[in-house]
């Protein structure tokens, strides 16, 4: 650290923290911020977020004694002022990159990181938890939950508080309210806590009870409060109809400036000593320390980093291929409508939301929510396409089940960010989709090999009327495109020869293809002549060409972007089984485990996956056939 950070240099622990006097607060929290922005700038990762909420940590650290108190950050993302306070400073530089801290809580990493999660509503349901096992085993620590309005619209989020409420003791949840999650946060609860924050006689009606309450003679200040709170409640009652909090059975206090550290401190010394749950609704500002950020939180909610490589793609990446695509699709189909769950960014879908609004839907954080309306849309006759990272599809699964493939509806997943996504981690990777969508009946699952082939397969998939039918794709170049081309249909459960060979057959599955033909055109040794498919259609696979590959091909290697267990390949090997195959098998995939962050183009050569070690497995087979 430099000379110029003398506060956050003594800061090994939040005990430090307690030590510091209002002045060196205030410094503290302007130096965390720098650090924050010097760090992210160059490493990539969340940034407008972490800014907003470096007072609420500092109070929070301040007052809780952690790791004692148990306090959760929901989803992570703003985890990073937490990371540096709780003795991580040093090496914060390392943030996101190769065996580096992660960007998201993890329970291995630190003693003050009680619970992971890159996934978003889930602190609630977790803390209620940990607040019911301290009471069965009679200890006295505090329970601290802290949640965004974004993360406040995932269901899970209300199961959470429901039972929240009863508990009967101890637990406090923080509402982080910066009125603008990932993508501008939908639903009536956003709007609600909005009215709490924004309406005047409330708010001006609350100061002038509180202020004349402390000023009033002869009368002892608890009581005049305690006054003060009935008047309060009555008003929030009268201003703000339903008060969901309370109604649940929480008490709610705010909102507070998420920016006063004395208010918060007073405001959190107090709850401490509570014995009942409650709500602290907190108003902050996203970017706070960042001037760009705090004019556009959105477009700085996360930054990619400097980037090392000089090469620029000439194609763009398949989210963008895939939000140009449906905008030509849509121009000639008026019951094509798209569905997200607050990453109308990220999925490549701002531009559709802006020339079709009325077309356009966003779920919020709530991705069975999501996927059970599009099943709505699609009995009506519409065409939802429904686009959700593979990582959040997950969260997707009973709904895929129960609501679209069993009434064989038709609606198309597109799933972006599937495979390797690098620095976010194991929270983040879609590597199981394939596992978990190919044992479902009824459904369709292919991936493309280039940007031309997504925008074929999205044809093909929206007029598919005999169920769901799911495209994974990569955050990566889409390799090939070219947008003036028209789709074409594909024939479903048909497989592409790219390279003619022999002895060989290399079945590869979307991102997979450009990697092994990239190895097959770097290979110097002249004996290997593998030939190469492109195994578009995970499932149904095509049984006629596999059944032609067992007759011709002495060795089979299947390479995939998602886990063996359950994958392609084991679709693959079941099918050869069936037909009674004597050749060699084998598979290159995800091995069964969690796979931490890191470069993507790092993990896929760890993974084996990468260009070079395709080749040289390819290698190690020719030498056995």
């Amino acid at each position: 650290m430099s000379n110029k950070n003398k506060i956050l240099d003594r800061i090994n622990s939040p005990k430090d923290l307690k030590k510091l006097n209002k002045k060196e607060i205030n410094s503290l929290c302007k130096e965390i911020r720098e650090l924050i922005i010097q760090v992210v700038s160059k490493n990539g990762g969340h940034f407008s977020s972490p800014l907003g909420v470096v007072d609420l940590t500092v109070s929070l650290h301040k007052v809780f004694d952690a790791p004692k108190d148990l306090i959760l950050w929901d989803v992570g993302h703003q985890s990073y002022p937490h990371k540096i306070l709780t003795g991580r400073k040093n090496e914060f530089n390392t943030l996101r990159q190769s065996d580096g801290i992660s960007g998201f809580c993890k329970i291995d990493e630190s003693e003050y990181d009680v619970f992971g999660a890159g996934h978003a509503s889930t602190s609630i349901s977790a803390a209620v938890g940990m607040a019911r096992a301290r009471d069965l085993k009679k200890q006295d620590h505090k329970v601290v939950a802290i949640i965004g309005d974004g993360s406040m619209t995932g269901g899970l989020a209300y199961e959470g508080l429901n039972n929240a409420g009863i508990l009967p003791s101890q637990f406090l949840l923080v509402l982080n309210d910066n009125q603008m999650s990932i993508s501008p946060t939908v639903g009536s609860l956003s709007k609600y806590l909005t009215r709490v924050v924004t309406n005047p006689i409330y708010n001006r009606v609350r100061e002038i009870i509180w202020d004349l309450t402390g000023k009033l003679p002869n009368i002892p200040k608890k009581v005049l409060r305690r006054f003060a709170h009935s008047i309060q409640d009555s008003l929030k009652k009268f201003l703000v109809p339903g008060m969901i909090f309370e109604e649940l059975g929480l008490r709610y206090f705010g909102p507070i400036d998420g920016h006063n550290i004395d208010e918060m401190n007073e405001t959190f010394e107090n709850l401490k000593k509570s014995n009942f749950p409650a709500v602290v609704h907190i108003i902050t500002k996203k970017g706070v320390g960042s001037e760009n950020s705090e004019y556009d939180p959105l477009k700085y909610y996360s930054l990619s980093g400097k980037k090392s490589s000089k090469v620029k793609d000439l194609c763009p990446d398949y989210s963008n291929v895939f939000g140009k695509s449906v905008i030509n699709l849509a121009q000639n189909d008026e019951k094509i409508v798209c569905c997200v769950a607050a990453m109308r960014e990220g999925t490549g879908l701002k531009e559709f939301a802006e020339r079709f609004p009325n077309r356009f839907f966003d779920g919020g954080i709530a991705e069975g929510h999501t996927t059970t309306f599009a099943a709505g849309l699609s009995y009506s006759g519409i065409k939802p396409i429904v686009a959700i990272y593979s990582t959040f599809l997950q969260r997707s699964y009973d709904m895929i089940i129960h609501d679209i493939a069993l009434q064989k509806l038709p609606v198309l997943f597109c799933i972006d960010r599937a495979g390797i996504v690098g620095p976010d981690g194991p929270t983040h990777h879609g590597v199981f989709d394939i596992s978990y969508l190919r044992t479902i009946p009824n459904i369709i699952i292919c991936a493309p090999k280039d940007g031309n082939e997504l925008k074929n397969l999205m044809f093909t998939g929206i007029n598919h009327l005999d169920g769901p039918f799911a495209i994974r794709y990569p955050k990566t170049s889409s390799i090939n495109y070219n947008e003036l081309l028209s789709p074409q249909k594909i024939k479903i459960g048909t497989w592409e020869t790219i390279k003619k060979g022999k002895k060989i057959a290399i079945l590869a599955v979307g991102s997979m293809v450009g990697e092994t033909e990239k190895a097959l055109f770097k290979n110097t040794d002249k004996t290997l002549n593998p030939e190469l498919i492109n195994a578009r259609f995970v499932k149904p696979i095509d049984k006629i060409k596999l059944n032609e590959i067992s007759k011709k091909f002495s060795s089979i290697l299947t390479i995939e972007e998602g886990s063996l267990e359950g994958g392609f390949g084991s679709a693959v090997l079941s099918y050869l089984t069936e037909i009674n195959y004597k050749g060699n098998f084998y598979k290159l995939g995800i091995p069964d485990n969690f796979i931490e962050h890191g470069d993507r183009n790092e993990l896929l050569n760890k993974l084996g996956l990468s260009s070079s070690k395709i080749i040289s497995k390819i290698q190690q087979i020719s030498k056995k056939t």
